[in-house]
């Protein structure tokens, strides 16, 4: 706690930034310099948010002086009580540092959907009568703090201040941010809520690990489950995906990469090393493994090479209640299936049904009735080029791809055509 100064008038609540209060003269009782702010320490845990304490800049080096030691003067300095109060810092200490550990540092908004960098902290003075208490009250994200922390020193005190009040200020509350912890390596962790992970788009999660620092993107990553990982590996480019796995084990990356749709898990670990890329390859499931070793095989240019297994493909004389059995059973991304094939003995593709003809029928339907008049296929090896010439001749949603007897080894989506597209650009 925070005690005022006995010569101060009673107030209820006031607010001061962090960085009209870094390097304010602290005194003693006499009017001593015993040093000048340096940062302040604020608790974690069941605590967050309540300032435990002030890093003092001494001629002694850097010291931590409990903040219930520390009062503030009417002259605006602080004052402390006890100088003998003084001891260095440990380094063990379960603190998170205001200036040290969250400004400039990028953290997720209270929407969960945007990444923002911390230019100030406001700190509120709160109580009554002679006691008042410190604590942490909203992190600015905005132009207001920026100003206040450039111009510190160059502009005068009330210029400054005047300039500052024309500006909207955008804070974030400090209950939407006290979720931060800090481990040994001095990093700031953002423990964000698995839940609002988990409900948002791929690709906005995807958008969010891209705009973050390496240090705060890995602490996010390593929280995310194997299936909302491997969502968002497949939303971003393969430099990124690298760097988000570096600090993970065979094993963990293994489990994700099972999640993954197999053509992306076959982009993935062809960008890695080979060395690496086999270690995975042995820790993942043998089903898995085989799709995925099969898809590496292909020329990444080639119609296979963008092609992924995961389909889903019922018998020639199959009903309806065949096809909804098999979507049930299907283990990939349903949302990719917009039709059912049919495969004679061999394998061969014989026809396609789209999804809307199999809903609005009978159970007992013969697939076969409800079946485009012929399908088209794109062999293994042909040309992406090709292949996407294809789809925009036909505006085809999805192509089988066959091998060299014909028999259907694949599906090519549109949206794999489309990213091959925006990667010529």
């Amino acid at each position: 706690m925070f005690y005022t100064h006995p010569r101060m008038h009673p107030r209820t609540t006031s607010r001061v930034s962090l960085t009209a209060l870094l390097g304010i003269q602290v005194t003693d009782a006499r009017g001593n310099l015993c040093g000048r702010l340096r940062d302040v320490a604020v608790a974690t845990g069941a605590d967050a948010g309540r300032v435990a304490g002030l890093v003092l800049k001494t001629r002694k080096g850097t010291r931590i002086v409990p903040s219930s030691e520390v009062m503030e003067t009417p002259a605006g300095t602080l004052e402390l009580r006890s100088p003998s109060a003084l001891h260095p810092l440990a380094g063990d200490e379960n603190y998170l540092f205001l200036q040290q550990d969250l400004i400039d540092r990028q953290i997720i908004d209270i929407h969960g959907r945007k990444v923002v960098r911390v230019n100030d902290v406001e700190l509120e003075w709160m109580g009554q009568g002679g006691v008042h208490l410190l604590r942490v009250a909203e992190v600015e994200v905005g132009l207001r703090g920026a100003l206040q922390r450039l111009f510190k020193g160059i502009l005068p005190r009330r210029a400054l201040d005047a300039i500052a009040t024309r500006i909207a200020p955008r804070g974030i509350p400090w209950r939407f941010v006290d979720v931060i912890e800090v481990d040994p390596a001095r990093r700031v962790k953002l423990s964000i809520e698995h839940q609002r992970l988990a409900e948002m788009h791929p690709s906005e999660l995807a958008e969010i690990l891209a705009d973050l620092a390496p240090a705060e993107r890995e602490a996010i990553f390593t929280t995310l489950d194997e299936e909302v990982a491997a969502e968002a590996l497949e939303e971003v480019d393969a430099k990124l995906q690298k760097s988000l796995l570096a600090s993970l084990d065979e094993e963990r990356i293994a489990d994700i990469v099972e999640e993954m749709d197999p053509a992306a898990a076959a982009d993935l670990l062809g960008e890695l090393p080979d060395e690496r890329s086999e270690a995975i390859l042995e820790e993942m499931n043998p089903e898995e493994r085989h799709e995925v070793q099969e898809l590496l095989e292909f020329d990444e240019d080639s119609a296979a090479g963008r092609m992924t297994t995961a389909f889903v493909a019922v018998e020639a004389t199959a009903t309806v209640a065949d096809a909804v059995q098999a979507l049930r059973d299907f283990d990939g991304d349903a949302e990719t299936v917009s039709e059912i094939y049919l495969l004679d003995p061999g394998g061969v593709p014989t026809a396609a049904v789209p999804l809307a003809r199999i809903l609005m029928a009978q159970p007992a339907a013969h697939l076969a009735v409800l079946a485009e008049p012929r399908v088209l296929t794109a062999a293994a090896d042909m040309h992406q080029d090709d292949l996407a010439e294809m789809f925009d001749k036909y505006s085809l949603r999805s192509l089988p791809v066959v091998d060299a007897q014909g028999r259907m080894v694949g599906v090519v989506h549109a949206d794999q055509v489309i990213s091959f597209l925006i990667e010529k650009i």
